[in-house]
């Protein structure tokens, strides 16, 4: 496959640099501007003119193509500076009430120094920021030189992000001492000697310390400029250079590694996304926000600790030869107060793209002695190679055509229906959403698209032939995003199919890219690139997929939360909202009663099924560990913590859920009986029937479409949909 197509898969639309908006009639002289005066110290970093240009293009171009067209003003002034000061200090470690109170003078003047060019509050406010950070570096290179007492009865609370500011420096003297000491001692519990322990502490600090004065002046104007950005709306970004450059060579080479996105997030290197069909992707044991605190090459060299290492650095100890092992220490995104890192191993592989496409297996379904045949095809993007589209290339690689295949082959092994698994998907061209979604009907709207000026445009399936009439189910999660939602959402309102699993992740905007270099040219140094958000999505009954996303038919247990993890938990967001119904015939193949049976069919399982007990046992195990918001620093208590996690075998949000599940003791079995190839070795055979044996939502899938089946008389469950006049 080209390595072109990869530039599309991370977006819902292929990237767009808006040669057509005219932007070149823009003005950027700020030579005349009012700046306020401000003196800064010798070793303050300070804003270049090339950013103040920078800046204040980007605020005009946010004015005047964003889809939200947010004004400017006041409002959003104070909105930004909270974001700006959450960004440099979320777990309220550094800064003191003080600081924050002096920082307010410039609540309401943000907006107009956008406007200016004008960088004087962001760069002072970081200068603060700077010197607090050298004095809590300062602070614990003396701490670490006194002994710990780990006989005290006190507690910490990690997660300070809800916590008020610090009244003094005294107080904030105690916060790190707690932290201190809570590292030290979950390093003790693990087995690590006194010596070392401290030892490490203090090379950890020293290189965070060095990190820290590595900061340059381009990576505070991009915090501040996402600041503002991401005031307006989560999806929209602004990448300095070094930043622009790194994105777009991972969306469009491939390399050797884990297949992961990362950056820093506090002291923290996190994880941004995942490369579909890499080994982080496919292990199932990693998840966007996932933080990375330790690295070890091989099974068995020691693990380096990266906390407080740059992005970049830690990089280089992540990537590595094919075939070469690579052990991480992952904190994942939403673990419960004090979880120990889980390990977890990879094989390093040279990432390609086709490991990302769609695949197909057969599995035969056993209930009370009669076999069911299901084909599941998985999808973990909307792939579409647009190079080979635009050249009319024959046979050009597509999720359509490969699904295509799949359902003719599934057909003649006359299965007795189809799952497709949109788990995990987050989204990719909206072309292949809207032709994957016509190979289940006869032709008709798909989806409706609204721009910034409220122009409303829908994408048809003007196709009238069905590839595949018969059951359908759709599985998606809360990771099931952009044109997974779509995809689901246009089956659930043909009532063609049954939308099983997790309420989806909500996001129904889409993003373009611009090149900054078109309108600032000849600058000194490189001006970066704006993502910004342009467009918005409508199901076909006038429903947007933003904040909602796509609620399942039948809702299976979940772990999440909209308030926590997807489009919801994103203050700035677009709201849901509605626009009209657009024309079109539903098959009502999936009536609302049949839906009330189906469902009424789950919830009896709920009360008998071991995998469903189990999975909701585990996941009320979580979200009780999830209340509990501080650690004892008393070494015997938190032993004894420690130990009760390990005995409730808590699970988080960023585990399989079913992972430990055995097969049920029931009547009714599933067995992979072949894959993509007749010649699939015995041992892909066996991994594969056990990784659906501990799988709860596919499991629970097959029995509700057996259920389905059942119910429908001679299998009649077919394509009716009326024949759509042209319009």
């Amino acid at each position: 496959m080209r390595n072109n197509m990869t530039k599309y898969l991370l977006l819902l639309l292929p990237i767009s640099l808006l040669a057509f908006f005219g932007l070149k009639s823009f003005s950027h002289n700020t030579e005349n501007q009012n700046f306020t005066a401000y003196h800064y110290a010798p070793d303050d970093l300070q804003p270049t003119a090339t950013q103040k240009k920078v800046e204040n293009l980007v605020t005009e171009i946010l004015g005047q193509y964003h889809y939200r067209r947010v004004p400017l003003n006041d409002s959003l002034s104070s909105k930004i500076l909270d974001n700006y000061v959450k960004e440099l200090d979320f777990n309220k470690m550094n800064f003191t009430a003080q600081d924050v109170e002096s920082f307010d003078k410039f609540r309401y003047e943000l907006d107009d120094q956008l406007k200016e060019g004008n960088l004087t509050a962001a760069y002072q406010i970081y200068n603060v920021y700077r010197k607090r950070a050298k004095e809590r570096f300062a602070f614990v290179t003396s701490l670490l030189n006194k002994p710990m007492d780990f006989k005290v009865d006190e507690t910490y609370t990690p997660d300070r992000e809800k916590a008020s500011w610090a009244k003094s420096s005294t107080d904030l003297d105690d916060l790190w001492r707690k932290a201190v000491k809570s590292t030290l001692l979950d390093w003790k519990i693990s087995g690590k000697a006194d010596t070392t322990a401290l030892k490490d502490l203090k090379e950890r600090y020293k290189r965070s310390e060095k990190y820290f004065d590595k900061t340059k002046s381009e990576d505070v104007f991009q915090q501040f400029m996402n600041s503002f950005t991401e005031s307006v709306d989560p999806h929209t970004t602004y990448f300095i250079p070094k930043t622009a450059s790194t994105f777009n060579q991972e969306m469009s080479q491939s390399f050797e590694g884990i297949g992961a996105t990362l950056r820093n997030e506090g002291d923290y290197v996190q994880i941004v996304d995942l490369i579909v069909g890499g080994p982080a992707f496919r292990s199932k044991q990693l998840n966007p926000k996932d933080r990375i605190v330790a690295v070890a090459q091989g099974d068995d060299k020691p693990y380096q600790d990266i906390v407080g290492w740059f992005t970049d650095d830690a990089v280089k100890l992540i990537k590595g030869p094919k075939s070469t092992v690579v052990r991480l220490k992952i904190l994942s995104a939403d673990a419960p107060t004090g979880s120990v890192p889980k390990e977890v191993r990879l094989v390093r592989e040279k990432i390609k793209l086709e490991e990302g496409t769609a695949k197909k297996e057969v599995l035969n379904f056993n209930r009370d002695g009669k076999e069911y045949k299901y084909g599941l095809i998985t999808i973990p993007l909307f792939y579409r190679d647009f190079e080979g589209a635009r050249s009319g290339e024959q046979g050009f690689k597509s999720t359509t055509s490969d699904v295509k295949r799949y359902l003719n082959e599934l057909k003649a092994d006359k299965v007795d229906g189809v799952i497709i698994d949109l788990r995990n998907n987050g989204g990719g061209s909206l072309t292949e959403a809207v032709n994957l979604t016509g190979l289940f009907i006869t032709q008709g709207p798909v989806v409706q698209r609204k721009q910034a000026d409220g122009e409303i445009s829908a994408e048809y399936d003007r196709d009238p032939s069905v590839t595949y009439d018969g059951p359908v189910s759709v599985l998606v999660n809360r990771f099931s995003a952009s044109a997974s939602e779509i995809f689901a959402g246009a089956i659930q309102d043909y009532k063609r199919g049954l939308v099983v699993g997790e309420q989806t992740y909500g996001k129904g905007t889409v993003q373009s890219l611009i090149d900054l270099e078109r309108f600032l040219k000849g600058e000194p140094e490189g001006v970066g690139q704006l993502k910004i958000t342009m467009e918005k999505f409508y199901r076909i009954t006038g429903s947007s997929t933003q904040h909602k996303g796509v609620t399942p038919d039948i809702e299976l247990p979940s772990s999440f939360s909209a308030s926590e993890f997807g489009e919801s938990s994103q203050p700035s967001a677009l709201p849901w909202d509605m626009i009209a119904t657009t024309r079109y015939n539903p098959t009502n193949n999936i009536t609302e009663k049949e839906v009330n049976f189906l469902r009424g069919k789950y919830h009896e399982r709920l009360k008998t099924e071991t995998d469903l007990k189990k999975l909701l046992a585990e996941i009320e195990n979580y979200k009780k560990a999830k209340e509990k918001k501080s650690i004892s620093l008393q070494e015997d208590k938190r032993r004894k913590e420690i130990e009760e996690q390990k005995k409730k075998n808590i699970i988080t949000p960023a585990d399989d859920l079913a992972g430990d599940i055995k097969p049920t003791d029931t009547k009714e079995t599933t067995k992979t009986v072949a894959s993509d190839s007749t010649s699939v070795a015995q041992a892909k055979v066996k991994a594969l029937k056990e990784k659906h044996e501990k799988d709860t939502y596919l499991k629970e899938t097959e029995r509700l479409m057996t259920d389905l089946i059942l119910s429908t008389p001679a299998n009649g469950v077919k394509v009716t949909q009326v024949e759509k006049k042209k319009e």
